[in-house]
């Protein structure tokens, strides 16, 4: 059974950082896509970056310049790290896994961790 599981989201202050962690398991991903996306109350999911099997990275303009998208391939585990966030940013972010590309999700979701930036 393919499980994703995110941590470390939580509630930060204008202008802090957060590092988010996947951890994957029943399955290997070092084939595919892995990326993390965002979900605002009563919108879509949106994308917010994504690492290719060959460690290409892509952003969502809105988050360019401050997060950085990583991954360890041999522990299955995919990292965002967030700088200078915003009250914008606040949202339910969601591991996702198993895409060929870049632009769509794959077959895999996390439960999502809740980011909340207030003061």
């Amino acid at each position: 059974q393919v499980q994703l599981v995110e941590s470390g989201g939580g509630l930060v202050q204008p202008g802090g950082s957060l590092r988010l962690s996947c951890a994957a398991s029943g399955r290997f991903f070092s084939p595919y896509t892995m990326a993390w996306y965002r979900q605002f109350p009563g919108k879509q999911r949106e994308l917010v970056a994504a690492i290719t099997s060959r460690g290409s990275t892509s952003y969502a303009d809105s988050v360019k310049g401050r997060c950085t998208i990583s991954r360890d391939i041999a522990k299955n585990l995919v990292y965002l790290q967030m700088n200078s966030l915003k009250p914008e940013d606040t949202a339910v972010y969601y591991c996702n896994a198993g895409a060929t590309g870049v632009g769509f999700p794959g077959d895999y979701w996390g439960q999502g961790t809740q980011v909340t930036v207030s003061s």
